[in-house]
């Protein structure tokens, strides 16, 4: 077997043993990292974050960062075990964090480690806008999207290998590279980031709702966040999220399923907004 072809196998044999299902779409998914190895990394990592950073405590924006965090990871709990996935979350070890930061951001690192910047709140506008964003957050944790873009980079790697390995010829080499690191971000690696963005709207709607919140709120929280861009965002296909226009609508759509399952759960009504 020629060299090309053994990185060709590996790289089939691998993808093949490392796949994990998602227990929120029945799909199998990337798993190349288990979770053994990528949570105590992420944990690290949250941990040196926090260090550095100027971490708020013991305010009520903070305590209501923790609440609705809770409130959260409490339903993401409910669903799984009405699901049949008791002990998922076994491995997760979950903090809700507010750093003092004007940069309009939240993220989740993998096993449900979660940051909100101060500079988001003035757009999340209430409790249920906090929810909403939340909600995002953990389904990201929840869905292992930290473990499938890692794999997925591995993978882009090995394609880069192969080629290598494959093209003999310098100046054809340097022309696959460039071509292949292009088409591979902007064909490959950027849709793949923004299905796992869609995912997570689905997924945190759905959480949300459960957890008591309105999910008509969701798309009324991406009118805001369209509001403050300023119509500066990028072109969607060359971006890591998608439009603002386009989750708004997906939101709006997914609003009604949220309330329908949230009913599974004896949830009929929902929070007050909480303004803060």
């Amino acid at each position: 077997m020629s060299i090309k072809n053994k990185v060709v196998a590996i790289g089939t044999l691998a993808i093949f043993l490392s796949c994990a299902t998602n227990p929120f779409t029945g799909k199998k998914t990337l798993a190349l990292v288990s979770n053994n190895e990528l949570f105590p990394t992420a944990f690290a990592q949250y941990d040196q974050f926090l260090s550095e950073n100027n971490v708020v405590k013991g305010t009520s924006d903070a305590e209501m960062i923790q609440r609705v965090g809770q409130r959260i990871a409490v339903a993401a709990e409910r669903w799984l075990d009405a699901n049949g996935h008791q002990g998922y979350l076994k491995d997760y070890k979950w903090e809700y964090n507010l750093v003092n930061d004007k940069t309009v951001n939240a993220w989740c690192m993998p096993g449900g480690k979660i940051v909100f910047y101060t500079g988001i709140l003035p757009i999340a506008q209430n409790e249920t806008g906090i929810a909403a964003i939340m909600g995002h957050e953990v389904a990201h944790a929840l869905a292992n999207h930290g473990q499938q873009r890692m794999s997925a980079g591995m993978l882009q790697q090995l394609g880069a290998v192969a080629g290598n390995v494959a093209i003999k010829d310098q100046q054809s080499r340097d022309i696959f590279n460039q071509a292949y690191g292009v088409g591979s971000q902007v064909g490959v690696m950027l849709p793949f980031s923004r299905s796992h963005e869609t995912q997570s709207d689905e997924i945190g709607i759905v959480l949300m709702a459960i957890a008591g919140y309105n999910p008509d709120e969701a798309a009324e929280l991406w009118k805001r966040m369209q509001a403050n861009s300023g119509g500066k965002a990028p072109p969607q296909f060359l971006s890591t999220h998608p439009s603002n226009e386009s989750r708004i609508n997906n939101l709006t759509s997914l609003a009604g399923k949220a309330k329908l399952e949230a009913k599974k759960f004896g949830v009929d009504s929902f929070r007050p907004l909480g303004e803060f």
